[in-house]
């Protein structure tokens, strides 16, 4: 399969089989994780992987009831040396760099999860400070994504996309591009 395909095949899956990942394929996924750009090289992210029924049963609470979260046999929480990024970046390295970094991470993740079959979903919206206490977070450490992995058990319809020439522009903003 190749990057169009893999691009074409992620969608964010919700519904997962009861099928054990064997764990050499979520080591796999995060070897290209770490392969993403970051910020002068600095690499502040940090991946834990959870398979903890217990664990992922509070995450999924912690992430507003998403139950979806504890189906999966595997979640990856994407986090972010907060301390790390601030040394080398000041105020900019912590309000943007650190989330920027941790998402090209996220989406390598996502792309080699696609290529090897496995669904995923990025999750954002849960209480920080409940699951930096769930994974015992040191204080620089702060969660960015939870990301669930596993086999899908559903292939939900793509949503509709905005067109290209709705967002899309040439030189200047405004200007169509030819």
């Amino acid at each position: 399969m190749n990057i169009f395909e893999t691009i074409e095949k992620r969608k964010s899956i919700r519904k997962y089989k009861n099928i054990k990942v064997d764990l050499k394929y979520i080591m796999a996924i995060l070897e290209y994780a770490i392969l993403a750009p970051s910020a002068g090289n600095v690499q502040e992210w940090r991946f834990i992987v959870i398979d903890d029924n217990k664990i992922k049963e509070k995450l999924a609470k912690a992430a507003y009831n998403q139950d979806f979260i504890k189906e999966a046999p595997y979640v990856i929480a994407v986090c972010a040396d907060e301390e790390e990024i601030y040394n080398a970046y000041g105020k900019r390295g912590k309000e943007r760099y650190m989330y920027m970094d941790c998402s090209f991470a996220a989406a390598n993740i996502l792309l080699v999860a696609a290529a090897l079959d496995l669904g995923t979903c990025v999750v954002a919206a849960f209480d920080d400070s409940e699951v930096s206490k769930i994974l015992g977070l040191p204080e620089s450490i702060k969660p960015i994504f939870l990301i669930p992995i596993g086999y899908a058990d559903e292939d939900p319809i793509r949503p509709e996309r905005k067109s290209l020439a709705s967002l899309v522009f040439y030189n200047q903003y405004g200007k169509k591009l030819k």
